[in-house]
């Protein structure tokens, strides 16, 4: 589901003053020592931009500027991570590669190299400037246990694959694509970004958005929610549910499928140390061996398809259900907002003047919030329902060509067994 975009122009966006959103400040020093950061908020969109899908399944590692220089026109590339080693701490970065045909870059090609906590600053920045648009989640601060151990190069790699899917998402969104800060991520140097992190809002400031979050839920709910949006949210009780279920049951499949890998690749060898010692059982030993040896490989390569096509995508969408309550609730603060003031109006007199120009900027906000969100909820459906059933497709053809290799495997050695019988029946059987 690629989109059909050739060079556009920044949508015009909703208002909504930067610093509004609940935001929480990241520690620089601690960060990078972390896998995925599961606390994401969500951001404000054009309610007139066009639904444009975008598939985790689709993303390509090494995009190709000239292949389709009709289609797209900002290709983005995490890879060649490097580790740092100081006197306090150990970190990652990345090369982030970027080929575009926009007029608004002064170059056309660009390579930086982002650290994570560079990329916890992009989405904290993504979600003040948008607070009612879905921003995609990043990879979590704290791995699995028992999946990859810390700095490993599988974990390396799979948070590399992440983070090019975040930056991906963002490329293909319609309005976050145009976010100053993301541009300015793809082609600063280190100590620019540097220099601009500082012109952004503290971390007490980031505390009181915070507060004042908490305190305007604290309030109460909202009178007049709009059936589409209480629709949504139990859409998003039913689905937080059953993704989560998901998620800690494929788990546990990959964590039984990997132990009786492990017994599978000491089971084989013991045939055949053992034929060995019995001359009369070489070769149906060393068959059997043969067999698990090959079911041991097909066994591999389908955790590898579980761990590559299956789990991540499941454990994304359990990241985004968090995104979409969070969205919920945000709209829900902007229209108590509104029907906080509309009850005011009717017993402040005094100020019925002011009182009206809020409430008119508040519709408007209202009204925004809610486009903006109902666009981002069909692009989102799209996406998920794409990349759900290209997931369970691609398990099914990786169970589909398992069992094929094994039971292969065994009936040839079955054929061979049955042959070597009636050889032996047959020599019995001679005067």
């Amino acid at each position: 589901m690629e989109p059909e975009s050739g060079e556009a122009a920044p949508p015009p966006p909703c208002a909504e003053p930067p610093g509004s959103p609940d935001v929480l400040a990241f520690d620089d020093d601690e960060e990078d020592l972390e896998v995925f950061s599961k606390d994401a908020s969500l951001a404000e969109a054009n309610p007139f931009s066009p639904l444009i899908p975008t598939s985790p399944l689709s993303m390509i590692n090494h995009y190709k500027f000239e292949d389709e220089p009709g289609l797209r026109d900002l290709f983005i590339t995490v890879d060649d991570p490097e580790s740092h080693i100081t006197a306090i701490e150990t970190f990652i970065t990345y090369r982030v590669a970027t080929k575009t045909s926009r007029s608004e870059f002064d170059s056309s090609e660009y390579e930086v190299r982002r650290r994570y906590q560079d990329f916890l600053w992009l989405k904290s920045r993504l979600e003040e400037a948008h607070p009612t648009l879905i921003i995609p989640p990043l990879p979590e601060k704290f791995i699995m246990k028992g999946m990859v151990e810390r700095f490993s190069e599988e974990f390396i790699e799979t948070r590399r694959r992440a983070l090019q899917k975040f930056l991906s998402r963002i490329a293909d969104h319609p309005t976050l694509t145009f976010n100053e800060d993301f541009k300015i991520f793809l082609t600063a140097q280190a100590w620019e970004l540097s220099s601009h992190k500082k012109q952004g809002p503290g971390l007490f400031s980031r505390m009181g958005q915070t507060v004042r979050a908490v305190a305007s839920s604290v309030r109460g709910g909202i009178k007049n929610r709009p059936e589409i949006f209480m629709e949504m949210n139990d859409y998003m009780e039913i689905f937080t549910q059953k993704i989560n279920l998901l998620d800690k049951i494929s788990h546990r499949i990959y964590k039984e499928e990997r132990d009786y890998f492990h017994e599978m690749k000491e089971y084989g060898p013991i045939h055949t140390l053992w034929s060995a010692s019995e001359e009369d059982l070489v070769d149906s030993l060393k068959g059997v061996a043969n067999c698990i040896d090959k079911c041991c490989k097909a066994t591999e390569k389908r955790m590898t398809g579980l761990s590559e096509n299956l789990l991540p995508v499941i454990h994304e969408y359990v990241l985004y259900s968090d995104i979409l309550m969070g969205v919920l609730k945000r709209r829900d603060q902007i229209q108590a907002e509104l029907e906080s003031k509309v009850d005011a109006l009717s017993t402040k007199k005094a100020e019925k003047d002011l009182l009206r120009e809020e409430i008119g900027k508040l519709e408007d906000k209202v009204e925004c919030a809610n486009n903006a969100l109902k666009a981002d909820w069909d692009r989102w459906k799209q996406n998920m329902q794409y990349d759900m059933k290209s997931a369970f497709t691609n398990v099914a053809e990786s169970n589909l060509q398992y069992y094929e290799q094994c039971l292969a495997s065994w009936e040839s050695f079955l054929t061979s067994q049955t042959v070597d019988l009636h050889l032996e029946e047959d020599s019995e059987d001679r005067p």
